[in-house]
């Protein structure tokens, strides 16, 4: 079985200091990059909680995005959780001691999102950018920058 990691977007976001005072869609690009470069190579499903509703449609490779819409994203994460096969698998990246609590009585593993951040701005996954620039076929690549 795989782990899955569900990362509660809108916590996490506010936990990256470079991230404030940008705009809500450019925040949420940014992370979905920065996970995507985090989690590039690793066999890990990555499932990104935002609230509200979608703006433009963020492409990022390897990660579900979920939108919560008319709900909070913190009800779609408890569903997922609750949903799932076997919890045991389940990450969640959060620091919402209401959410925290479900995952542990649910037998998540927790990171909190300070701990996160400081996780993915560790110098050796800085390298990572590069090993995906190589992996990436040229198709990819004219998507990724819009040249097509």
């Amino acid at each position: 079985m795989q782990r899955i990691y569900i990362i509660d977007g809108n916590n996490l976001m506010g936990k990256i200091p470079e991230f404030r005072g940008l705009d809500k869609q450019v925040l949420r690009e940014k992370l979905a990059f920065k996970l995507e470069r985090y989690f590039y190579d690793k066999k890990i499903k990555v499932s990104l909680h935002f609230d509200g509703y979608p703006n433009t449609p963020i492409r990022a490779r390897g990660l579900k995005i979920t939108y919560s819409e008319n709900r909070i994203a913190d009800d779609k994460i408890r569903d997922e959780i609750s949903y799932a096969k076997n919890p045991k698998l389940i990450t969640l990246v959060s620091s919402d001691h209401a959410l925290m609590d479900f995952a542990k009585k649910n037998s998540c593993t927790i990171i909190r999102s300070e701990e996160f951040n400081r996780e993915m701005n560790k110098p050796e996954n800085n390298d990572d950018e590069e090993k995906i620039i190589k992996g990436m076929n040229n198709d990819e690549f004219k998507k990724l920058f819009g040249i097509e």
